[in-house]
Order: C-alpha cells, then structure tokens, then sequence
C-alpha cells in the first residue's frame, strides 16, 4: 500500500489529479446484504406490500444513487456511468436479500464508489420501506467483489 492518494504533501485534503490518467473501460462490482425476519421477506417476495414492489424500488433508488456518488462523497470525481446493473437475490433461508451492483464507465477514475454508494443506499431503500413491520433489520457485508480497469488493472476478492 503506497499511502493515502486524497492528501497532497503537506497533509491537506484534495482531489487527486486524473487528468493525465488515460481513459479506460472501468468496471466495479458492490454487493451487501439485508437480513430480517421471515414474515417480511414473505411481503417482499410476495409483492404485497404496501408501499409497492419494494425490490424494484431499491433497484431505482441503487441506480439514482451510484450517479449521485459525486455530491455525497466530498473527493469523489463526477463519473460518466455508461451502465449500472443492481441485481437482487432472496435467500430464503438466511431471511435475508443481497443486493450486487455492478458499475461501468469509460473514464479516467474508477467506479468502486459509486457500486458500494449504490449497495448502501439499494439496501436501505429496503430498509425504509419495510420498517414499519420490522425494525430489527439489519444492513451488512457491504464490500467491493472486483475492479477492472485503468493503470491498477483487475481486483478481485478472493
């Protein structure tokens, strides 16, 4: 690890200079998970809620987010999305649903912040609609899966 890219010499914040970066296929892939009690995950995989289709709203509301990343993320570079995927699956006998977001862009900056802004805020969009009959959720294991892309090449979790 070579340090801290969001601090100059003299130790004060900036934004790192991707200027001279070249512009490359970047690719991020998020996921997290929401775990609750069974009877809430029978109204979402039921539909009945009454708020509406609370996957498909989470799906939205992860997709607005990771183009918002930029004003919620103080040193976070505007990025040009080309393509966000969020991506749901019910595990029945966990009582919970993960959500995976995968991010793309031609750009000069990476993708990993938006991904992981569009898991947190994907899960919590669940967490909002559901709250009323179960606020003992729980929101975790937001973590980056793989980065491909730019000069640092291809990540992935092992």
């Amino acid at each position: 690890m070579s340090g801290f890219t969001h601090f100059d010499a003299a130790g004060q914040a900036h934004m790192v200079d991707v200027g001279a970066k070249a512009a490359t296929v970047r690719v991020a892939v998020a996921e997290g998970l929401i775990r609750m009690q069974a009877p809430t995950l029978a109204l979402i995989e039921a539909g009945n809620h009454k708020k509406g289709d609370v996957l498909g709203i989470a799906r939205i509301a992860a997709i607005m987010a990771s183009k918002r990343t930029a004003e919620l993320i103080p040193l976070c570079h505007p990025v040009a999305l080309t393509r966000v995927a969020a991506e749901f699956e019910v595990l029945t006998a966990e009582s919970a649903v993960r959500l995976r977001v995968t991010a793309e862009c031609v750009g000069q900056t990476g993708v990993e912040m938006e991904a992981l802004t569009a898991v947190n805020v994907g899960l919590l969009t669940i967490y909002d609609m559901c709250k009323a009959v179960d606020r003992g959720m729980e929101i975790g294991g937001v973590r980056l899966l793989e980065k491909r892309g730019g000069k640092s090449g291809h990540w992935a979790r092992e």
